[in-house]
């Protein structure tokens, strides 16, 4: 219930969403490099961010499909990057448990949040870029600012995750309520 409630206040903080996908290189070595951070160690959550924005770069690219096929449909956009963003869940199937823990506000799994979190972090620079492009006259201000934009969001939002992980180790239930000190 409570990944279906995440799931659709993401995709809802999306809409509307313009179909911007990065380079085709790019995705896939950005797809092949979460498996390989896995591998070297890197925590789930630092992982979980980059994975997010995979997965709404790959509904930027089934939009971007959808449109040279000539399909619409009422609310297109907004189920495209929902149903990439919730494939997630297959690594919940077969690579990763789900073990909830307080984050903040939320009771989720680390990984799920952060996979949230990157996927939004994703739209709005993807969204800021073209906010920033159509105030300089429909030109960028320098060479790939386009990925220049979502890769530093990207970036701080996993060097924070790394510096502050998601999840202390909760002793008693005054802990819970200890990020509002």
């Amino acid at each position: 219930m409570i990944f279906a409630l995440a799931l659709i206040l993401a995709v809802v903080v999306s809409f509307p969403v313009w179909a911007n996908p990065a380079c085709a290189v790019c995705t896939i070595a950005v797809g092949a490099s979460l498996e390989i951070a896995r591998q070297f160690g890197v925590d789930d959550s630092v992982i979980g961010v980059w994975a997010g924005a995979f997965m709404a770069l790959l509904g930027f690219w089934l939009i971007k499909w959808f449109d040279k096929k000539g399909w619409n449909f009422k609310g297109r956009d907004f189920w495209l990057v929902a149903l990439s963003v919730a494939m997630i869940g297959f690594m919940y199937m077969g690579q990763l448990t789900y073990t909830p823990k307080p984050i903040l506000i939320f009771y989720l799994d680390p990984f799920l949040f952060s996979t949230i979190l990157g996927a939004l972090v994703f739209i709005w620079s993807s969204d800021f870029y073209q906010w920033m492009k159509a105030r300089n006259g429909g030109h960028a201000h320098f060479p790939f600012e386009k990925v220049f934009v979502p890769v530093v969001a990207l970036a701080l939002v996993s060097t924070w995750f790394y510096y502050n992980p998601l999840c202390a180790p909760v002793t008693t239930p005054d802990d819970l309520l200890s990020f509002m000190e």
